[in-house]
């Protein structure tokens, strides 16, 4: 299985790309995480927001491979503990498809990608800066791996 975050932007500073890596590495023999990044139009401060998420969207849309389940990441999405997105995870490992994450940019995810995903989740209530979102994701993915196989990464225990 792979699973891939399709995120907005380029040039992430360092410290984004060693997070990133870290847990890439870590979960390397559980399955492949991928990111695939996707340009965000330049636009000046003035330029009006709806037309370059709708642009964003369009690009995050095309850059999935097909036949993945889409997962975007919106603030009314489905919210987990550490434990049920372990047990979730599980669930997408035996579906038998690629996961697509889906991770706008600065100004969030347009109509069309919500729409088109088979599934939200909300990673926190809080505002993350979406560069974060890229660490965040990847750890919370080898944490709930970690639970799944028991892993002392995850103090709480296993989860069967």
């Amino acid at each position: 299985m792979r699973i891939r975050l399709v995120a907005v932007g380029r040039k992430m500073p360092d410290w984004v790309n060693e997070g990133f890596s870290e847990y890439q590495k870590r979960l390397s023999h559980a399955f492949r995480l991928e990111l695939i990044e996707v340009d965000s139009p330049r636009r000046s401060a003035k330029a009006p927001v709806r037309p370059v998420v709708e642009d964003e969207g369009m690009r995050l849309l095309q850059a999935v491979p097909k036949g993945s389940y889409r997962i975007a990441l919106d603030e009314k999405g489905r919210s987990y503990t550490s434990e049920s997105l372990a047990i979730q995870l599980g669930q997408w490992m035996r579906l038998g498809s690629d996961l697509a994450l889906l991770i706008g940019g600065p100004d969030g995810l347009s109509s069309e990608v919500r729409d088109a995903a088979d599934e939200h989740w909300s990673l926190s209530p809080l505002t993350l800066a979406h560069p974060l979102v890229r660490i965040v994701m990847a750890e919370q993915l080898y944490r709930a791996y970690a639970i799944l196989e028991g892993l002392p990464y995850h103090r709480s225990g296993r989860v069967a």
